[in-house]
């Protein structure tokens, strides 16, 4: 596919909405749960996703971006679609692309997965849809879809060049998923993103349910490989769910998903508990505080703004023992740096500076000079590729023996946290 870059585009729905209405309108085939916000976005599809294919639904998943391989954003029966069905998909879809760019709006790289993700789970056929927006949400390729339920996770601060400068403008953003008649999900937010999404639902007509009010997490305990939760649904209260992944964050994101999926059931009864208990049991996020490697211990995750990195140090603190923690850290130059350095430098004795494999990430050179001003210059290393950077990083912590306590911490960017998962070899992406 020869769409250009993915974050070079124009935001518009007119040329995604002009070809599937040449495809047909697939995205209309089935029912939609829709997922926009800033972080959590896609540990909350996937886990929205565990729970109804625990319901026996045959669930399509859209997510964005990928790890290791483009298969991975387009999911069917929990699987990402083969080589040759994904080629397939867009042989399918090709000679549309063509007219749509015949009249002048060529479709860019995301808007072409989008609709060959809208084609493949009608051609499944799919009896429900769990789609994650790709960065916004009114001139988001995914918006031409009507979500029957909208899911929104935290709003903070993030592509502002795309979505504008405060949290209150990127809310108005985001808020463009929620459709008349649907269910609107809210994730706790600040107060001006809430007054936000608040406004959307009033004028649409969509059902409210908010995170603290309607549904939450009322209990959690750290457990082994995760936490052990109790939360609290739209219809009922459900005891003793183990969910293996670590942080508030992921209690939070359970519990919208757990929201989402009984708004989209219908009626007054609550769900299974023990078909919540299986369903989340089950639920993997790769390259969210994914622990990749033992002795030393390092974990690879994929936070790349500071709100982001404010959710997983604090994961860090509570679930690891770390007595020293070191760094590999590479960047978009395009993010806060600064921000993202700050929040680093109480949690790590010293920090590997590196690039990964995307033309944004920013320089070595210019990413050891922000970190040293931050770190000082001693506890700060500069190494120029990502799998000398890991190495240097592991021998550190092997250096300092087997019962210091040390553990690596590589993050930074989606891109660095699937560079390390496919570098590591940790297991295949699904």
């Amino acid at each position: 596919m020869q769409r250009g870059v993915e974050w070079n585009f124009e935001p518009s729905l007119d040329r995604i909405a002009a070809l599937v209405d040449l495809l047909g309108s697939p995205q209309h085939s089935y029912p939609v749960v829709h997922v926009a916000g800033t972080n959590g976005k896609s540990s909350t599809t996937r886990m929205i996703e565990a729970l109804l294919r625990e319901r026996n639904l045959r669930v399509g998943r859209f997510t964005s971006p990928h790890l290791v391989s483009m298969r991975e954003r387009i999911s069917v029966d929990g699987a990402p679609l083969s080589e040759e069905r994904f080629v397939e998909v867009y042989e399918d879809i090709a000679p549309y692309l063509e007219m749509v760019d015949a009249q002048g709006r060529r479709l860019s790289f995301f808007e072409t997965l989008t609709a060959m993700a809208f084609a493949a789970f009608a051609d499944a056929p799919v009896d429900v849809a769990v789609i994650e927006t790709g960065m916004g949400g009114i001139t988001d390729a995914t918006n031409v879809a009507d979500g029957t339920v909208a899911v929104i996770t935290p709003i903070s601060l993030d592509h502002v060049d795309y979505l504008g400068p405060d949290v209150e403008t990127i809310a108005g953003e985001k808020a463009g998923i929620i459709k008349a008649g649907a269910t609107a999900v809210l994730a706790q937010q600040e107060l001006p993103a809430a007054a936000v999404l608040m406004r959307q639902a009033a004028e649409t007509g969509a059902t409210v349910a908010r995170e603290g009010l309607e549904f939450g997490v009322l209990g959690r305990e750290l457990a082994i490989g995760g936490q052990l939760l109790r939360l609290k649904g739209l219809k009922g209260t459900y005891d003793d769910i183990l969910l293996p992944l670590y942080g508030a964050h992921q209690a939070s994101n359970a519990a919208c998903a757990l929201a989402a999926v009984e708004a989209l059931t219908g009626g007054d009864e609550p769900l299974d508990t023990e078909l919540v208990r299986q369903a989340f049991l089950g639920v993997r996020s790769p390259g969210r505080l994914e622990v990749v490697r033992r002795g030393p211990t390092v974990i690879v995750d994929a936070a790349h703004n500071p709100a982001g990195m404010r959710a997983t140090l604090d994961a860090v603190h509570e679930s690891f023992d770390f007595a020293k923690l070191i760094g590999v850290v590479a960047v978009f130059e395009d993010k806060d740096v600064e921000g993202i350095l700050e929040l680093l430098e109480p949690m790590m004795d010293e920090i590997v500076v590196t690039r990964n494999s995307s033309p944004r990430s920013m320089d070595v050179d210019d990413l050891a000079a922000l970190a040293e001003e931050v770190f000082g210059f001693d506890r700060v290393h500069q190494v120029e590729r990502l799998d000398s950077a890991i190495d240097r990083a592991i021998g550190m912590a092997d250096a300092l023996g087997e019962f210091s306590g040390a553990g690596v911490l590589i993050t930074g960017s989606v891109v660095t946290a699937g560079d390390a998962r496919l570098l590591l070899k940790a297991d295949e992406t699904q």
